[in-house]
C-alpha cells in the first residue's frame, strides 16, 4: 500500500454525510501495570455522561483486556477484522454508560506489530465507523513497540499515563523520546495515576518535565491525577468501572474532573507530527 492510501483512509472519518471528525487521543504508557485500560475505561464512561459519543479502540492488538475490565464477552474481536471477516460494526460491543468498545484479541504474538496493510484495514475500518462519534479513545499498549507508536503518532493528543514508581518515569521518557525523535512529537499530555497526594502527583511530573526538557526538547503539560484508591481494585476484581459501581469515590471524582477538561480541550490547529500533517493534508484536499 502507498502512503496515500493509508492517509485518504483516515480522512474519511470526516463522514460521507459531514460529520465531523471525532476528536482522537491515544491513552498510552511506557510499561505495564500503570492503569491505563482502567483509566480509559473510566475517562470513557465519564465522558459519555458529558453527553459525548465515545468509542474505545483496544489497541493492544495482541494482549487485549479492555472487554474483561469492563465484563464484557465479545464474540469477535479485531483480529476477525484483520483477516476481512468481519468489520467494525459487527464487533463492536455497547458497554456500560454506552461507551462503545471496539475489543482486541488476547494471546496473539503477531498482532503486537502492525504491517503497513494492517494499518490502512484499522484506518479504513475507523473511516467507515467512527464519523458519527465525539471521541474516539486509543487504548495503545503499553512500551515502545511499532504498534504503540503508530497509534500514538496518529492521534490529535497523545496523553502519557505514569505512576510513581521510578520505573514508570523511565521507561515513559523512553516512548516520548521515540515519538519525538522518530515521529517529530512536540508535545504531550501527562497524567499521574495512583498518586498519593497532589504533592507526589506533581514531583513525579516535575521529575519527567525537567528530563523531557533538557534532553528531548519538547512540551510535557500534567493534565491531571488520579489518586491512589482502594475502591479502584475493588471494582477491578468485580470486572466493572470504579466509576459505575463507586461514583462517589475519590477516584471516581478525578475521572470525572479529567473528562470535563478534556472536554475543553481544543481541536488542534496545527498537526503535532508528520504522520498527522499527511492526514490533515489529505483532508484539506477532500474539503476543497
Amino acid at each position: 500500500m502507498q502512503l496515500r492510501s493509508r492517509s485518504s483512509a483516515l480522512t474519511d472519518l470526516v463522514g460521507l454525510e459531514g460529520e465531523s471528525c471525532p476528536q482522537v487521543i491515544a491513552v498510552s504508557s511506557g510499561k505495564g501495570g500503570v492503569g491505563k485500560t482502567n483509566v480509559v475505561a473510566n475517562v470513557g464512561m465519564a465522558l459519555t455522561k458529558l453527553g459525548k459519543r465515545v468509542l474505545i479502540l483496544d489497541a493492544d492488538l495482541g494482549l487485549g483486556n479492555l472487554d474483561v475490565l469492563l465484563g464484557l464477552v465479545p464474540r469477535h474481536t479485531i483480529e476477525d477484522v484483520l483477516a476481512g471477516t468481519h468489520t467494525f460494526g459487527e464487533i463492536v460491543l455497547k458497554g456500560p454508560g454506552d461507551v462503545h468498545v471496539l475489543p482486541a484479541s488476547s494471546g496473539v504474538p503477531q498482532l503486537t506489530t502492525l504491517t503497513e496493510s494492517q494499518q490502512v484495514i484499522i484506518q479504513e475500518q475507523l473511516a467507515q465507523f467512527a464519523g458519527g462519534m465525539d471521541i474516539l479513545l486509543i487504548d495503545t499498549g503499553a512500551g515502545i513497540s511499532t504498534s504503540v507508536t503508530f497509534f500514538a503518532s496518529s492521534a490529535d493528543e497523545a496523553l502519557i499515563v505514569v505512576s510513581p514508581e521510578p520505573t514508570s518515569l523511565t521507561d515513559a521518557y523512553a516512548l516520548i523520546k521515540v515519538l519525538s525523535r522518530q515521529y517529530r512529537e512536540r508535545r504531550f499530555k501527562i497524567l499521574v495515576n495512583q498518586a498519593k497526594s497532589p504533592r507526589e502527583a506533581s514531583e513525579v511530573f516535575g521529575k519527567l518535565d525537567v528530563a523531557a526538557d533538557r534532553f528531548l526538547h519538547v512540551a510535557l503539560e500534567l493534565v491531571g491525577a488520579i489518586p491512589y484508591d482502594d475502591y479502584v481494585p475493588m471494582a477491578v476484581r468485580q470486572q466493572r468501572a470504579v466509576l459505575e459501581l463507586f461514583p462517589e469515590a475519590p477516584a471516581s471524582e478525578a475521572f470525572k474532573k479529567l473528562a470535563r477538561q478534556i472536554v475543553q480541550w481544543p481541536k488542534p490547529v496545527l498537526p503535532k507530527s508528520s504522520m498527522q500533517l499527511v492526514w490533515q493534508r489529505s483532508a484539506t484536499h477532500i474539503g476543497n
